[in-house]
Order: structure tokens, then C-alpha cells, then sequence
């Protein structure tokens, strides 16, 4: 390891020496600040070992992934299935070496699921897992209490439509909502808090954000969730969001306004300050303005699009408790599909941040997007991975599959251990590149994808065509397997 350490270090060296020439002194310090080469060395050379979770035939993309913070070997991955419902869910007990493979929600006691799978594991040891149904416009919440291995629906969140509200839902939504007037909704994501739990989505026809908590005691033990709360017009329209719990069960929101388009716009947050308590969500407040929209079309996602995908992570017991992170994509200019993934942090639970900071350290024009943050609690520690098509300039290198230039992806990363000042070099975490054409699938990778961080093991999850595992029952380049890969961070 010391050998591997001291040849990151000169790889460090050598890469300042080359910007150095490269660039101008102001350039340079800019530089250096975003990609933080002050910051903890990253893991070792070349990619950790790659796991194809599912080895199942047929699509899977649009990925979850939660690690039990009473044992950090315990590792639950789920995703959308081709087939009309169901999801397939990958359970391991030895840190993601070994699966135990299931499909779920085909129509048994949780229902018929349809798709917006999300997972979060609290203190005690449930794992909380929202998602929606092909039957139903609720938003349902199911529990397991043996790391992983059953479900059961425990609530159904139903949507409201509060008086006054008059915006009509139309085609805003990447699930677009109902013609007439009775509520469903969109994209749920779940959070847990030090005794709570808590749910938000977009509610249509209204377009508002909505969110809805429960108090939880231990293992199997909690309550019924609240009636939905509604962030407060007209900022509060918009979708594409997240949830994070803070230390002292306060709620955060975040969220997209839904009119952007191809061609961008504002991203709002908003607080509860006592969660389950009176207060209710506050006005929101402006966060950031994005030129990446609702349904912004790139090469590497032709067929979905991408939005902003704002994601929230708070530390709630680690060194820098109290402290709250949010990331972003960016597109600079407008249209060009050089999108990047930025970062931004809060002491105040929101009311203010720090200015934002680009995290993909490349020095190309090529896109980075769909991505998600995991904050281990049990040190504070920080990570952030995407997907990024930085290596394809569409001559048939290791990054280029086709011959086509950005459409080709990988998985990068990068880590902070000092509270988001500064981060590690970006590194790799899939072995090969994945094309999302040849999954000959109008989902492509799906709207979002997740990352765990437990006990210094950090478990990106992506959808992958690369087979480079060589288990993927659809061979190379064609239909996608749900991955993921055991990083240690220290």
C-alpha cells in the first residue's frame, strides 16, 4: 500500500508540473480548487473490483442501493425490470462479493411496482423502501427487518391537492401526470433521520412538492406516517428532487422547477425545521439556476434525458455533524451537452451555501450526469459518483465503443475527508464503458442512480453493458445489468 501511495504521489506531482505549464497562474489556482489535489490521495490505481448485481436478461437501469449501518457488510441493490412491473432486487451479507437475487412487486403484497425505487436504512436496522405503482397513484412505503431479504408494505402515502393550487400537470412530469383532477405522483424519494423517516414527491395535477414523515422507536417499531406536508407556492412546483433528515429530525427538500425544458432552470430547497413537529416546510429558497432541464436531451442519454438531478446528504453523526450536502448538474454554455456535476455544502440547514464547486476534474466538453452522493455517518466522510463520458472522443479508444464521440460512458468518482473543502482526484470505478444505445431501450440508464457509504466502504450503483464481469446473459453492449463496487475510503 505505501508503494501504491508514494506512486499516487508522484502521479500527483506530475499532473501539477504538466497544468503548470498548461495554464495560467489564476487558471491554475482555480483548477486546483475544484478538483482538490490538496485533498485525501484517492483509492488504489485502476478500478475496484466491478460486481454485475443482477446478471439478468432483459434491462435494468434506474438504481437504488443502501448499506445497514448495524452491519456494513449487509448490501441491498434494487432496479426497473424491462418487463411491465416488478423490480429486481440483489441482497448480499459479505460486502457485495455474493447476491442473493429476487424479483419483487410482480403483483405480491407490494403490489404492482411500476418504477421511482428508492432505499434508505436507519439506525436501528430498517430499511425503508419507497416506490410507485402501475395500479395505484399513492406513494407506497415498505419496510424490512432482516437486511433486505422480505418487504411489507407498511402505508400508502396519498397525494392531496391543497386548495387554491391551479397548476395542471400536463406532460411536466417524466411520469406525466393525470388529465383530470385526482392526485397522484412522482419520483418519491425516502430519508431516514436519528428517529424518523421521512418521503417527498411531486403531486400532480398540482405541482407541488409534498412531503410526509413517521417517528420510528427501534427495529420494527414506528408509527403511522403523517398526513402530507406541502412546500408553499409558487416555488414550491417542481419535481426531480431529494430528502435528507438532519440531527435533529428537521427535513430538507430539493427540488427542480419542472418548466425547464431542454433549456434549464431554478433549484429550490425548502425546510421543516421540526419535522414532525407544527412548523411545517418554510418558503423556499432559490438554491442554484441550472441550464440542464426537466427533459434535456444528451448523446449518452438520447432516449430519457437528464435533468439537474439535484441529491441532498446530511451528516447527522459523523465530524461534521449538522453539516448538509447538495449536488447538481450543470450544462455550460446552454445546450452544448458539457454538463458537470457540482457541489455545495451548508452549515444552516439551507439558508446558506457555499459557492458552487465543479467536482469533475476532466478538461474536455463531454457530459457527466445522473449523479449521487452517500455520506458514511459513522465518520463524515463525503462521496459522489456519475456517470461520465470524459474518455469518448469517438476514436475508438478504451472510452469509445462506436466511433462516436460523448455518447459512451464510465463511472467516476471522487471523495472528501474534511467536509467537502477539498476533494480527491477523480477516479474510475467501472472497468470498461458502457453505450446505452445498445440497450435498444427508451429508459436508457434511467432518470437517477444512488450510492451507499458505510464503515469506509463506498458502493456506487449503475447500469452497465460492458459485461465486464462476463456475466451479463445479454453479452456485451446490449442490454444493461444493474452493478455496483466495493470502494474503501480512509
Amino acid at each position: 500500500m505505501d508503494t501504491q501511495r508514494h506512486q499516487l504521489e508522484e502521479r500527483g506531482e506530475e499532473m501539477r508540473r504538466r497544468l503548470l505549464g498548461t495554464f495560467s497562474a489564476s487558471t491554475l489556482a482555480c483548477l486546483i480548487l475544484a478538483v482538490g489535489v490538496a485533498a485525501a490521495l484517492g483509492p488504489d490505481a485502476g478500478p475496484p473490483t466491478n460486481r454485475d448485481v443482477s446478471a439478468w436478461p432483459g434491462n435494468e437501469a434506474e438504481d437504488a442501493i443502501a448499506a445497514n449501518p448495524k452491519n456494513g457488510d449487509n448490501v441491498v441493490a434494487i432496479t426497473i425490470l424491462d418487463a411491465p412491473s416488478g423490480l429486481f432486487e440483489g441482497i448480499s451479507f459479505d460486502g457485495g462479493k455474493t447476491w442473493t437475487r429476487k424479483i419483487i412487486g410482480v403483483g405480491d403484497e407490494l403490489g404492482t411496482i411500476c418504477c421511482d425505487e428508492q432505499l434508505a436504512w436507519d439506525r436501528y436496522g430498517n430499511l425503508w423502501m419507497t416506490y410507485l405503482l402501475n395500479d395505484s397513484r399513492n406513494v407506497p412505503v415498505a419496510v424490512s427487518t432482516d437486511g433486505g431479504l422480505t418487504f411489507t408494505k407498511v402505508a400508502e402515502i396519498v397525494p392531496t391537492t391543497p386548495p387554491g393550487s391551479s397548476v395542471t400537470a400536463g406532460s411536466v412530469g417524466k411520469r406525466p401526470g393525470s388529465p383530470d383532477a385526482q392526485p397522484s405522483a412522482d419520483q418519491p424519494s425516502i430519508a431516514v433521520g436519528p428517529d424518523s423517516v421521512w418521503v417527498s414527491y411531486a403531486s400532480y395535477p398540482s405541482g407541488l412538492i409534498q412531503a410526509a414523515g413517521a417517528h420510528v422507536r427501534g427495529l420494527g417499531d414506528f408509527g403511522p406516517f403523517s398526513s402530507p406536508e406541502t412546500v408553499p407556492a409558487p416555488n414550491g412546483l417542481g419535481n426531480y428532487g431529494d430528502t435528507a433528515v438532519g440531527p435533529d429530525g428537521e427535513v430538507l427538500v430539493v427540488y427542480q422547477r419542472h418548466d425547464g425544458g431542454e433549456h434549464g432552470g431554478p433549484i429550490y430547497t425548502a425546510l421543516d425545521p421540526d419535522g414532525l413537529g407544527p412548523a411545517g416546510f418554510r418558503e423556499p429558497r432559490f438554491f442554484a439556476k441550472s441550464a440542464v432541464g426537466g427533459f434535456d436531451y444528451i448523446p449518452a442519454q438520447p432516449h430519457r434525458s437528464v435533468d439537474a438531478e439535484a441529491n441532498l446528504a446530511w451528516d447527522r453523526e459523523g465530524a461534521h455533524k449538522g453539516r448538509v450536502y447538495a449536488i447538481w448538474t450543470q450544462e455550460q454554455p446552454d445546450e452544448s451537452d458539457n454538463t458537470d456535476i457540482m457541489f455545495q455544502y451548508s452549515d444552516d440547514a439551507g439558508r446558506h451555501w457555499t459557492p458552487a464547486l465543479k467536482l469533475n476534474d476532466d478538461i474536455t466538453a463531454r457530459s457527466q450526469f445522473n449523479p449521487a452522493i452517500a455520506l458514511d455517518q459513522a465518520t463524515g466522510d463525503v462521496a459522489v459518483s456519475w456517470y461520465d463520458a470524459r474518455n469518448d472522443a469517438g476514436d475508438g479508444g478504451p472510452g469509445d465503443t462506436d466511433g462516436l464521440p460523448n455518447d459512451d460512458v464510465q463511472i467516476w468518482a471522487t471523495y472528501s475527508t474534511d467536509g467537502g473543502v477539498t476533494f480527491a482526484r477523480n477516479f474510475k470505478v467501472s472497468e470498461r464503458t458502457s453505450n446505452a444505445n445498445g440497450a435498444q431501450s427508451n429508459f436508457d440508464y434511467g432518470d437517477y442512480t444512488h450510492a451507499a457509504f458505510q464503515d469506509h466502504a463506498f458502493y456506487p450503483a449503475w447500469s452497465d453493458n460492458s459485461n465486464s464481469t462476463r456475466e451479463n446473459p445479454d453479452g456485451r453492449l446490449h442490454k444493461l445489468d444493474l452493478y455496483t463496487a466495493r470502494v474503501i475510503i480512509r
